[in-house]
C-alpha cells in the first residue's frame, strides 16, 4: 500500500503466448474496467496500407464467428456493460466498462473480436463508407487538418507523419485478406495487454484471459523504422474567420529522462490559465481565445508544441511572443511558476486514479513502454525531482531543435522562414 489512497501493487502475468494479463485492484469500487491494449497502430503501417490500423478497430465490432454485430451490441449492453476502441499512432485498444461480474463475458466478448472475425465483405464495404464520411468530417474541421500537417511535418515521409484515419483512396482499396494478414502479422501476444482496474480478482482474470486466447500467436511482428524528426513548414490555406496554426519542435520519448521536466515545461508555458502564454498572448494582450501547448511522446521520438487560433492580422504577433516566452523559461523559471505546475501535475495523476477506465489504460500503457506497472509513488517522486534548471534546459533543448510550423486559414500574417529562423535560432527546413 502507498501514502496516496492505500491502492494494493498492481499484478501482472505473462502468458507462455507473451501475452501479459494485469490487473490493478481498487478498494471500494462498485464497477470495473477492461481491455485489450495492442502494441500497433498507424506507425506500423505501409504506405499504401495507410488507415488499415482504424479500419481493423471499426471492423472488430461487425461480427464474429459466433456472434453478429447485433448480438456483440445485445450482450454487451444487456450485462449493463459499455464497450468501444481507439486507433492511436502506436497502439489501438478495445476496452469495456463492467460491472464486476461481467469479467467472464467482457473477456470472451474481446477474444472473440480479437481472434474470430469475420471482416464479411458486406460489412466491409460499409465500414469503409462510414470511416470516409470520417475522414471527410476531419478535413472540415480546421484544428484536424492543422494538427495532421503538423504531424507530417515533423516526420515527412514515414508512417509516424501519416493521418491515422488514411485517405479515401487507400480505406476503399483495403479487402477483407489484407484485413487478416494485417491481423495475422500484427494480433500476437507479445504485442497484446489484457488489462482490467476496480472491483477485480488477479487470478480470476488470468484464468479467463489464459482461457479466452489460447489460441494466440506469439511473436509478434518486427518493430516499426525508427522515427526521425525533420521540421517544416506547411501551410493550407483556407476561407476561415481565424489562422489555425501549431508551431513546435523536437520532443522527447517517453523513456527520456527529460520526459517529467517536459511536462513541467509545456505547464509553464502553455498548460493552464496562469501560464506564461495564456497570460502574456490571451489576458494582457487578447490576440488569441485558445492558446495551449502540449507534448506528445512516443517510443524513440516524441513532439512538442503550441497551438494558437488568432486573427489573421496578429499571427504573427503570437508567434513572436510565443517565442519570446520559450526563451524566458530557458533563460529562468520562477519558483512559483514551478511549484503550480507542479500542483497540477501531482493533482492530475491523483485523479486520474479515481477512474477504473483511466487506471486499466495506464497500466496497459506501462507495460507496453516499461515493462512494468509504474506505482503512483515512483511518478511522483519523479515529478518532485524536476527543478529550475531542469526545465530550463528542455527549453534550450526544445530551441535547438528544427522548429515545425503548420497554419491553416488566412496564411498573410505568418512570419517569413527567415523571421522564423532570427525568432528561434535555428534554421527551418524547406517548405513541406
Amino acid at each position: 500500500m502507498n501514502s496516496h489512497g492505500a491502492l494494493p501493487e498492481a499484478a501482472v502475468t505473462t502468458l507462455p503466448s507473451g501475452l501479459r494479463i494485469a490487473s490493478q485492484s481498487v478498494p471500494g469500487t462498485r464497477t470495473a474496467a477492461v481491455g485489450v491494449w495492442v502494441h500497433t497502430g498507424a506507425r506500423n503501417e505501409p504506405e499504401d496500407r495507410n488507415g488499415i490500423s482504424h479500419l481493423l478497430e471499426h471492423m472488430a465490432f461487425k461480427g464474429t464467428t459466433t456472434r453478429t454485430a447485433r448480438q456483440i451490441a445485445e450482450e454487451v449492453e444487456s450485462a449493463g456493460a459499455y464497450m468501444n476502441a481507439y486507433t492511436g499512432r502506436e497502439e489501438t485498444a478495445y476496452h469495456l466498462r463492467i460491472l464486476p461480474g461481467a469479467f467472464p463475458l467482457a473477456v470472451d466478448v474481446l477474444s472473440d473480436i480479437l481472434l474470430n472475425p469475420t471482416l464479411a465483405d458486406e460489412e466491409l464495404a460499409r465500414e469503409r463508407s462510414v470511416i470516409i464520411q470520417e475522414i471527410g468530417e476531419a478535413r472540415d474541421n480546421p484544428a484536424d487538418v492543422v494538427f495532421d500537417r503538423f504531424q507530417t511535418c515533423a516526420f515527412p515521409d514515414q508512417p509516424l507523419g501519416r493521418p491515422i484515419l488514411g485517405t479515401p483512396e487507400i480505406v476503399s482499396g483495403i479487402d477483407r485478406e489484407t484485413l487478416l494478414a494485417y491481423m495475422r502479422q500484427h494480433y500476437r501476444g507479445e504485442a497484446m495487454v489484457l488489462a482490467a482496474a476496480g472491483e477485480v480478482d488477479h487470478e480470476a482474470l488470468v484464468n479467463l484471459g489464459a482461457a479466452a486466447f489460447e489460441g494466440i500467436g506469439s511473436t509478434r511482428s518486427d518493430a516499426p523504422a525508427p522515427a526521425r524528426y525533420h521540421g517544416g513548414v506547411g501551410e493550407v490555406p483556407r476561407e476561415l474567420e481565424q489562422t489555425h496554426l501549431v508551431l513546435g519542435f523536437e520532443g522527447v520519448a517517453y523513456a527520456d529522462p527529460d520526459f517529467y521536466a517536459m511536462t513541467m515545461f509545456s505547464a509553464i508555458l502553455g498548460g493552464g490559465l496562469s501560464s506564461r502564454l495564456f497570460q502574456e498572448v490571451r489576458e494582457k494582450r487578447g490576440l488569441a481565445y485558445d492558446i495551449h501547448s502540449f507534448g506528445s511522446s512516443f517510443h524513440d521520438s516524441g513532439i512538442f508544441g503550441v497551438y494558437a487560433g488568432t486573427a489573421e492580422q496578429d499571427a504573427g504577433e503570437v508567434i513572436r511572443r510565443t517565442a519570446e516566452e520559450i526563451h524566458g523559461v530557458a533563460g529562468k523559471v520562477r519558483l512559483d511558476e514551478l511549484d503550480r505546475a507542479m500542483a497540477q501535475a501531482r493533482s492530475g495523476l491523483l485523479m486520474g486514479l479515481e477512474s477504473c477506465a483511466g487506471q486499466a489504460e495506464a497500466l496497459a500503457h506501462q507495460l507496453r513502454i516499461h515493462g512494468r506497472p509504474i506505482p503512483v509513488d515512483e511518478h511522483l517522486r519523479r515529478l518532485g525531482d524536476v527543478d529550475r534548471a531542469a526545465v530550463s534546459r528542455v527549453a534550450r533543448r526544445v530551441l535547438a531543435s528544427e522548429p515545425t510550423l503548420a497554419a491553416i486559414g488566412p496564411l498573410g500574417g505568418l512570419p517569413t522562414n527567415a523571421t522564423l529562423r532570427s525568432l528561434f535560432g535555428t534554421p527551418v527546413a524547406g517548405q513541406a
